[in-house]
């Protein structure tokens, strides 16, 4: 076994200890690298830490290398993969950024320096569109027409509860025929009372004194234009408050 095979085993070990379920050994003909070596892939979640909190984005890339013969003095087969959200664009920026730091550290193992290197720039990558996706969202918050008013209260409530039943009141009684706003008197008398009147002969002769009220009072009627009046009055005198609110 040559020098080179023998750190090179000695860094799959590594690997496959350090990222344990994210390092599997793929076929060559899965990497989509000019090899038959072997070939491994390497799965990346970039994630951010806040506090004690692991915050994962929601993209995902395979990293995938093959040793040549003489690495580490040459550099590794390199191919990336996009698993979940990651752009076309994306993945050659960062494929050529992985090139030229393979290309600075030959002479040793560098597979892992480079999956640090590549989860470093996914996540400043993605947390900048995190970040852009969080302004717009707050900017759309700004966006959104708050409605102004006058804010309930149990005072307030009342008030237009109030009103409310006296508008009502009102509807109620503009709906209701004249008999029964003017209720016949005839019906509030006494046998004695109606006797005494004079109601009781047929000639008919002038009321007793004391019941000219009474008389009085059914020569009452309403006038459907004071009602209405009055009507209009409150209805304008509510409506004028309801503006100044």
């Amino acid at each position: 076994m040559t020098e080179y095979k023998l750190e090179q085993d000695m860094e799959i070990e590594a690997l496959e200890a350090i990222l344990e379920d994210d390092f599997k050994e793929i076929h060559s003909s899965e990497s989509g690298l000019n090899t038959s070596n072997r070939c491994f892939q390497i799965t990346l979640s970039p994630q951010e830490l806040i506090g004690p909190f692991k915050f994962f984005f929601a993209v995902q890339l395979a990293l995938i290398f093959s040793h040549t013969e003489n690495y580490p003095d040459e550099p590794p087969l390199l191919s990336l993969k996009s698993l979940k959200g990651i752009q076309t664009g994306d993945l050659k920026v960062l494929k050529e950024k992985l090139e030229q730091e393979a290309a600075e550290n030959l002479g040793m193992a560098m597979v892992y320096t480079l999956v640090t290197s590549a989860k470093e720039w996914l996540s400043e990558r993605f947390s900048q569109d995190a970040d852009e996706d969080a302004e717009e969202d707050e900017a759309a918050k700004d966006e959104v027409i708050v409605p102004h008013g006058e804010p309930v209260t149990v005072d307030t409530f009342l008030a237009w509860r109030e009103r409310f039943e006296a508008e009502l009141a009102l509807e109620r009684a503009k709906l209701m025929p004249d008999s029964a706003l003017t209720v016949s008197k005839e019906k509030k008398l006494t046998g004695r009372q109606w006797f005494e009147s004079g109601r009781a002969s047929s000639k008919g002769s002038a009321p007793v004194a004391e019941d000219s009220d009474v008389e009085d009072e059914e020569d009452i009627d309403f006038d459907d234009d004071d009602f209405e009046d009055d009507e209009e009055d409150m209805l304008d005198h509510y409506l004028a408050e309801k503006s100044d609110t």
